[in-house]
């Protein structure tokens, strides 16, 4: 039943024009062992609920293949997280993607193939360990941060290891190795459990000048949200005002999968609120607005969202700190993982820009901020944008900043 159900999500992910679907999927999976060939394809995440990724265990494959032309180029919008595969096509886990296609605690007992077929074009390790050999093959840039691996073989434009003690000796400045041994300061992403309570959100504890993954060493996380502190955000439900109403409580949200059109922008006032968006949850302003505006507070944890602008255009689609913001945050950062950003593409859409960070002591840990150059509403006057980014703020660390066609 969960192998049709898995293949009947993909097929329909998969079919012609899905590249701009306007599905969205989460896939979770209980503790406990598998044996499945899961199909990864647009707007699919594939999530475990243990508190270990040892304690989700798929043997088979849990991959991302060429279905559209003969490249992955546009195999984007994507992610696996907080699982172990165990791949028995040739022990090799084949994840052929370019760009919002993130690996993130995960364990892989065998090979990782970074491409398919044709050229590839950038992607995302994190908190992961691969036994064996990671080849990238065609892929153009990577990034991988506080993993472990067995090695790595090949690269070409831009290979970033940020905290891997088996990353490849680098020849600066020749190509393609940069390596830092170190990771300066991160939060591990938040992620969904479950147990015999219940769902729940676990929050991982700062670590400084660290290396390798985090779970291995069994550190336990700062802090456990309950679904009692959640508000949970359900598409053809939930508008602005009432996701704006659950934040004034003093709510948490968890964003389960859709399209949510805005008519205000969200805003997060309260120190320490957590924005958890889960299947590629997506923000699409409707007046010009912006989606997100972060009041210049201390630790704010935002993760996995995609965010379209819209027709009439916005000024701003993602603000953290007012204008002039000053307060220093160097032991509460703000945390934003995995938000993908589209001037066009789906459909017309402008933005004079993506995100603006204007609060000091922000970490960003993955960020793609994406113009668009093929897909609906894109031309010279439809998918306007100046800058994908500005930063104002001091003290602004990003691990993984994709900023392309502005």
């Amino acid at each position: 039943e969960i192998q049709l159900l898995i293949d009947t999500i993909f097929a329909r992910q998969s079919a012609r024009r899905s590249e701009f679907s306007k599905n969205r999927y989460a896939l979770l999976f209980m503790p406990g062992k598998y044996d499945l060939d899961i199909k990864v394809d647009y707007y699919m995440q594939v999530l475990g609920l243990g508190d270990s990724p040892e304690d989700v265990i798929i043997t088979g494959a849990v991959r991302s293949n060429t279905t559209h032309g003969n490249s992955v180029l546009t195999n984007c919008w994507r992610s696996v997280e907080n699982l172990t595969v165990v791949p028995t096509a040739n022990s090799t886990m084949v994840w052929g993607v370019s760009q919002a296609a993130p690996l993130r605690r995960v364990y892989i007992k065998g090979n990782l193939q970074l491409f398919d077929k044709g050229y590839a074009s950038g992607g995302f390790l994190a908190d992961s360990k691969v036994e064996g050999t990671i080849t990238s093959g065609p892929q153009q840039q990577w990034l991988t941060r506080n993993s472990e691996m067995g090695s790595w073989v090949g690269g070409n434009w831009n290979m970033m290891f940020v905290g891997v003690p088996q990353a490849p000796e680098e020849k600066w400045p020749e190509k393609p190795y940069t390596v830092i041994n170190t990771t300066p300061v991160i939060r591990e992403k938040p992620w969904l459990s479950f147990d015999k309570k219940g769902f729940n959100v676990k929050i991982p504890r700062i670590k400084l000048n660290s290396t390798g993954p985090g779970w291995i060493k069994h550190s336990k996380p700062e802090k456990t949200l309950t679904m009692e502190e959640l508000y949970i955000v359900r598409q053809g439900v939930d508008d602005a005002a009432s996701i704006n109403s659950a934040l004034a409580s003093g709510k948490n949200l968890l964003i389960t999968p859709g399209r949510y059109f805005l008519k205000e922008s969200l805003k997060v006032t309260r120190p320490g609120t957590l924005i958890m968006g889960i299947g590629l949850a997506t923000l699409i302003p409707g007046n010009g607005n912006s989606a997100i505006e972060i009041s210049d507070i201390d630790g704010v944890i935002v993760c996995g969202l995609t965010i379209d602008a819209g027709k009439i255009p916005s000024e701003i689609l993602f603000q953290v700190g007012e204008p002039g913001s000053n307060i220093p945050h160097p032991k509460k950062p703000v945390f934003l993982y995995d938000i993908f950003f589209r001037v066009g593409g789906p459909a017309e859409g402008s933005a004079t820009s993506c995100m603006v960070i204007n609060s000091n002591d922000v970490i960003i840990d993955h960020i793609w901020l994406w113009r668009a150059d093929h897909g609906n509403g894109v031309g010279w006057s439809k998918n306007k944008g100046a800058n994908g980014l500005i930063v104002n703020g001091n003290n602004v660390t990003i691990y993984g900043l994709f900023n392309e066609h502005f």
